[in-house]
């Protein structure tokens, strides 16, 4: 069974491999995380080398169905962002 790793287990990681208290590790993930959502609402990619790739899509406004009623829905327009893994973190995945 796998573990999550989630934004203080991060913040801890931080911490202790840069020799910085957990409050300025708190920053900086907070800062990054930051930065990426504001570029990802440009509307701009966030490539990062060796990791992967964030987008955003545009998804198309299409007819679907309620699926307990079965009754015909519009569903609107609306954008998505989309992780595109590295080459090189795919084969590190892998090759464990």
């Amino acid at each position: 069974m796998s573990e999550t790793f989630n934004k203080k287990a991060l913040t801890d990681a931080l911490s202790v491999r840069l020799q910085i208290s957990k409050k300025s590790a708190a920053e900086v993930v907070d800062v990054v995380l930051e930065e990426v959502k504001n570029e990802l609402t440009k509307g701009n990619k966030v490539d990062l080398a060796g990791f992967g790739r964030f987008e955003v899509k545009e998804r198309a406004a299409r007819d679907g169905f309620n699926p307990q009623t079965k009754e015909k829905i519009k569903v609107p327009a609306s954008k998505a962002v989309t992780f595109k893994v590295s080459k090189a973190l795919k084969d590190e995945v892998n090759s464990r």
